[in-house]
């Protein structure tokens, strides 16, 4: 595992173990929180102190929206944009045990977000010559 320079980031790694082993590495004045490669989290400070996204899709939003978790949004140029990422509920911040389903969610929307491997171009035969 790299080094994490902050604490709250090695914490956030520490919950979100049941994804899998995390890395937090600073990226954008925050950090990137990933696993095999996938990024499931971002730890970012967008105002209100340092809060933990977990990555979401259109099949876990819901969830996320239904348990009071916000969307992240900032500015960019004066327009207002989002991203598929969701503060993770307060109450999962306090134990992996309680952040488990939500890191699985994240999991999930990282898998499903994966750019499928490109597949070589198809060789075809060429036709015989006719003599």
């Amino acid at each position: 595992m790299a080094a994490v320079h902050s604490e709250f980031a090695q914490y956030c790694c520490d919950l979100l173990r049941s994804a899998g082993p995390c890395v937090a590495k600073r990226m954008f004045g925050g950090y990137g929180i990933s696993t095999d490669g996938l990024t499931l989290a971002l730890l970012v400070d967008l105002g209100q102190g340092e809060t933990l996204w977990l990555k979401a899709d259109a099949l876990s939003q819901a969830q996320f929206e239904a348990a009071g978790c916000a969307r992240f949004t900032y500015m960019a140029k004066g327009v207002s944009r989002g991203m598929n990422y969701y503060s993770a509920p307060p109450e999962a911040m306090e134990s992996e045990a309680l952040m488990a389903p939500w890191a699985q969610l994240a999991l999930q929307a990282a898998l499903a977000a994966r750019k499928p491997a490109r597949k070589p171009p198809v060789k075809r035969a060429k036709p015989p010559r006719s003599r």
